[in-house]
């Protein structure tokens, strides 16, 4: 029997023409991943409303720069970018002190780890995971290197397009949302099962990064902005329902 789009009490307040289904077969995992039986809700306990807690001790001055908090002999390769944002409940309101992680391939489209094998280059200089946390009014700043394509084989010729992984928690351990942050014009978006997954258009568009002028740094870095709303009409599509 295959799952039907509201199988818990938590997951029939969301708009599921807009959310991700938990079963979109084009992205082939999802055919082993999507529950095949009704979910059954799990009883909140103190430790899981109560814990942890992130402040600033948690993270490093550089944790937000992943141009500069490797251990490294030089300069990381490929194109410097600056990402900005902010985090936003259902309000429009900001989200202070929510713990942003981010991970990513390389330039050349491959992750620093074990079961990457894509016959590309690795970089000693980039290790392509950072994490800051959101000030009084929500808002945060990274600055990488934009991720290459690579190849992932979930069907033939298949290509991820670039993207930055991004994990935004929040008060306690059940409030944890992953999403993923695209380019604008990217090519490969088209033939994407994972972003053509969302089925709503606009949706969709909320995942693109848009290209700020003012954030930008003369002969030095390209500036992109990414707001992410966790709740609300708004809300940024994410993957925790079913990844």
């Amino acid at each position: 029997m295959e799952p039907s789009n509201d199988e818990s009490s938590s997951d029939r307040s969301l708009d599921w023409t807009v959310h991700l289904p938990y079963l979109h077969p084009p992205y082939a995992s999802t055919v082993t991943r999507a529950p095949r039986r009704r979910l059954v809700p799990l009883p909140e306990c103190l430790a899981s409303v109560t814990g942890p807690a992130f402040g600033a001790g948690d993270v490093d001055a550089l944790d937000d720069d992943l141009t500069r908090n490797a251990v490294r002999t030089g300069e990381p390769l490929g194109e410097r970018i600056i990402v900005i944002g902010r985090v936003l409940d259902g309000a429009g309101r900001p989200v202070p002190n929510a713990l942003l992680e981010v991970w990513q391939a390389n330039s050349a489209g491959r992750y620093i780890h074990g079961h990457d094998q894509h016959d590309a280059p690795l970089d000693p200089n980039f290790t392509g995971t950072g994490r800051c946390l959101t000030d009084a009014d929500g808002a945060y700043r990274f600055t990488t290197i934009r991720p290459g394509a690579y190849p992932w084989r979930n069907h033939e010729n298949a290509w991820r397009p670039s993207h930055i992984h991004f994990s935004v928690c929040g008060r306690n351990f059940l409030e944890r949302l992953v999403t993923q942050m695209y380019f604008p014009g990217d090519p490969l978006l088209v033939l994407d099962p994972i972003y053509n997954s969302v089925p709503d258009e606009r949706a969709k568009q909320r995942l693109l990064a848009a290209y700020d002028h003012g954030v930008t740094r003369p002969e030095w870095a390209l500036g992109y902005r990414f707001d992410i709303v966790v709740a609300g009409g708004r809300r940024t599509p994410f993957e925790d329902y079913h990844r």
